[in-house]
């Protein structure tokens, strides 16, 4: 009855404003963000993880079934608040991964660049209120925090991840943790987790502003479910038992599940990767360790959806969720690193975390999945995070609440992360910028509005013929209608080119290269010529990207550490000597 008058209440509204000739309120935007979240985990895209209000606002809404991210945090992140190609926007490689050799060069800088501007300043400047609450994962410069890009209030974690539950370190990586709130550094509160203080943050701001008659963006980037996977305990005794038969049949049943969903087709082939282990050859005590890692991964992304549950209540309650438009999606694909993997990850993770099975999940507890489950939620795709293959790179998304739309439909047009500002802006009515902003030249956004599929004035956001191109790390790809051409490096790839039609084979099984040999060649030339425009620079013939990490941690977290007590030691040192030299003078006066 409540739902039914304010339904009508809204019709009346809007029957008056078109009486008056006065324009519809622009919408809402409330951008989902999830971390390391495989395809199919959300319920609506094949999985068995609860997510009953991501799965209303799908309902709600449109899925689309063809969405590419680039394979990690930080690129991802910048294409999506730009607009702008991650090596033309300062983060074409993460300073996590990023080779020695490349760091400081045009487009690597591994911080948003001053050549771009942010979704977040366009709708400020055109009058929205703009909140982010979450891992940012950006610079940590003044220019290079959120309100020097554009949002109004924010609560950020700065770096790849943090700890769920206190204010410290995932991995050596850096000195220490950073979270900063308005640009300034802050402290977590007590009864911290990071999901939901992430959404309480979203509403406090949004209710500080609830009588300004003015629309707000809200960015809420979670750190659900990137490493350490951590939750509640209530949110992990509900999935006890349920991954008992391991992660090959888990990638079979979300398969089944997506195919009869409609997102993939009935005849999809799927691969078993090279890292996916035997389930049966396990001991009975390994698999229950893998399955307790699994069900605290299951919890994790529940308790994320949980609380995006929170904020829509409180969105109907106040009267705004029918004119708010929700925009979730993953920032790349699962997570299958392994840091216990390496000796001086192992030593230090042992050092500050327990990984008992009895503790996983919970405060002072480190878990991750591995590559084996990483495959089961990346079904029934190949590879993972960091790869170029579907599972690498293709994502759930959802859109949700934008009028003239078809209720519950899944699109299965190519789309990508560079598609998501021009439809916020087409959704806000603010006109993209062409070259420059207030005086100042910046790089031209290259997505197109997914609004015309979405309301069903258009069957695909991009053209058969138009090549887009990717690259990270030295894993690259280009798309091309139905047809992707992707290079792996090894030690998961080859290092060779390889075609695949993505809409009838997403498993990436069949190489198409002998069937369309001018396709073959014409791909390449379509991603030579991506690289030398985007300044795209070639990967070290003995880059490995694990091996990298540990070197770029040992410069971005012990060197500043020895620096910081450097001064200390060099006084220790001349106090030490002044008085080894002063005792010496006095017994040769003596």
């Amino acid at each position: 009855m409540k739902n039914a008058k304010l339904y009508c209440a809204l019709v009346l509204a809007l029957i008056w404003q078109a009486a008056l000739g006065q324009p519809a309120p622009r919408p809402n935007i409330v951008l989902l963000v999830a971390d390391d979240w495989g395809f199919t985990d959300v319920g609506v895209f094949g999985g068995e993880i609860d997510t009953p209000n991501l799965d209303a606002l799908a309902k709600r809404g449109v899925r689309f079934s063809n969405f590419h991210v680039t394979a990690s945090c930080a690129p991802t992140r910048s294409i999506l608040l730009t607009g702008v190609d991650n090596h033309r926007n300062g983060i074409g490689n993460m300073p996590e991964t990023i080779p020695r050799s490349h760091e400081g060069k045009p487009g690597y800088l591994g911080v948003l660049d001053t050549n771009v501007v942010t979704v977040a300043t366009l709708l400020r400047d055109s009058g929205y209120h703009t909140y982010i609450s979450g891992k940012w994962h950006l610079g940590h410069d003044d220019h290079n925090l959120p309100p020097g890009r554009g949002f109004e209030r924010s609560f950020i974690q700065a770096d790849s991840g943090s700890d769920n539950w206190e204010k410290r370190p995932y991995l050596a990586l850096k000195d220490k943790v950073y979270w900063y709130e308005e640009g300034k550094e802050a402290d977590l509160p007590e009864d911290f987790y990071s999901s939901t203080f992430f959404v309480n943050k979203a509403l406090e701001y949004i209710k500080s502003n609830s009588k300004s008659g003015k629309p707000f963006f809200s960015y809420i980037a979670f750190q659900a479910n990137h490493i350490p996977i951590q939750a509640p305990k209530s949110f992990i005794e509900k999935y006890k038992g349920k991954y008992n038969d391991g992660w090959t049949v888990l990638r079979q049943q979300r398969r089944a599940k997506a195919i009869e969903l409609g997102l993939i087709p009935k005849d999809s082939a799927m691969v078993t990767m090279a890292s996916t282990e035997n389930w049966d050859a396990l001991s009975a005590p390994d698999k229950a360790y893998q399955a307790r890692r699994m069900e605290v991964y299951a919890a994790m992304a529940d308790a994320m959806d949980h609380e995006v549950g929170r904020l829509i209540a409180y969105l109907k309650e106040t009267g705004q969720f029918d004119n708010t438009v929700f925009v979730f999606m993953s920032d790349n694909g699962a997570e299958a690193g392994d840091p216990y993997a390496r000796p001086s990850g192992r030593k230090w993770l042992d050092s500050q975390y327990s990984r008992d099975i009895d503790r996983l999940g919970e405060k002072g507890a480190y878990s991750i999945i591995g590559p084996s489950w990483a495959s089961a939620v990346a079904s029934p795709f190949s590879t993972y995070k960091f790869w170029s293959g579907e599972g690498g790179i293709r994502v759930p998304l959802i859109i949700s609440g934008v009028p003239g739309a078809k209720q519950n439909s899944i699109y299965g047009s190519f789309t990508n992360v560079a598609d998501i500002m021009p439809t916020l802006l087409a959704l806000a009515g603010v006109p993209a910028p062409n070259g420059s902003y207030k005086g100042q030249p910046i790089e031209a956004m290259i997505g197109s509005s997914l609004i015309p599929v979405v309301q069903g004035n258009a069957a695909r956001v991009h053209s058969l013929d138009v090549a887009i191109g990717y690259e990270l790390s030295g894993n690259l790809a280009v798309f091309k209608g139905d047809f992707k051409l992707l290079k792996n490096i090894r030690p998961i790839g080859d290092g060779q080119w390889h075609l695949y039609n993505i809409v009838s084979d997403p498993g990436e099984v069949n190489d198409l290269q002998k069937q369309h040999p001018e396709l073959f060649a014409t791909m390449q030339k379509d991603y030579a010529a991506y690289a030398q425009a985007n300044g795209v620079l070639p990967i070290p013939d003995d880059y490995d990207p694990a091996k990298q990490v540990e070197i770029n941690a040992f410069f971005n977290s012990y060197v500043p550490r020895i620096l910081r007590v450097l001064p200390w030691a060099l006084l220790v040192l001349g106090l030490a000597i002044y008085a080894v030299l002063r005792w010496r003078r006095r017994r040769k006066s003596s």
